[in-house]
């Protein structure tokens, strides 16, 4: 739906690149200056994933997650290693993912790989993960980019894997982002998206108690 606003994608992908390599690679340079809804942001992704976490029939196991767009180990950090017996990152910037490999301490031993890659660029090994979590990153993809993404990733589940997805939702149709090079879309053309990756909603719900300033910020489970 966007790619009409994106004439050269070369340069939309390397404008956000150039941004985040300007960004701190800190909690606060992560979340764009909002660092203090950190908590707030964690306790409701650890909420929404354990609604599906456990070893029974038609549970998502808890055994090896991705990060995506996982800059410093934010995510990782606080709710994936704590989830899962092991975790990769994948992340375009590579001096993240070197200040990832202190600041996740001694539980980062569990971290068997830190992939530098953008997301257009980047084939998850098959049937690897559990769950692929996928926050405040989709907008730097362009629609056709995001569909072989999710197509990908779903190739990369194993039986009863998740990918969920958490970002800012538009109020209508895409909104484009001039200074990081991105885009947020609407709930609509979200779901068209994922519906082409030949992928179906499990679950969605919206982040309660964020600044009002901010977009709305929604998760989706989907397989």
């Amino acid at each position: 739906m966007e790619d009409h606003l994106v004439e050269d994608k070369a340069t939309f992908y390397s404008k956000a690149e150039h941004y985040w390599k300007a960004v701190p690679p800190t909690v606060d340079g992560m979340l764009g200056g909002y660092g203090s809804i950190s908590n707030i942001d964690i306790n409701g992704s650890k909420k929404f994933l354990q609604k599906f976490l456990g070893e029974g029939k038609g549970k998502t196991r808890p055994g090896c997650a991705l990060d995506c767009g996982a800059g410093i180990g934010r995510i990782t950090k606080r709710l994936l290693l704590p989830l899962f017996r092991t975790v990769d990152l994948v992340d375009v910037t590579q001096e993240f993912l070197d200040k990832a490999r202190s600041y996740l301490g001694e539980e980062g031993k569990r971290v068997e790989n830190y992939f530098c890659c953008g997301l257009q660029d980047f084939n998850p090994l098959s049937e690897r993960y559990d769950v692929i979590w996928i926050q405040w990153v989709i907008g730097h993809l362009t629609d056709d980019h995001l569909v072989e993404f999710l197509r990908r990733c779903r190739g990369a589940l194993r039986p009863d894997g998740l990918i969920v997805i958490k970002d800012n939702v538009a109020c209508e149709g895409v909104v484009p982002d001039e200074v990081d090079s991105s885009v947020c879309r609407d709930l609509k053309v979200l779901h068209r998206i994922v519906a082409q990756a030949g992928l179906s909603l499990v679950h969605e719900e919206q982040q309660q108690n964020f600044p009002e300033e901010i977009y709305q910020v929604h998760i989706l489970a989907i397989r």
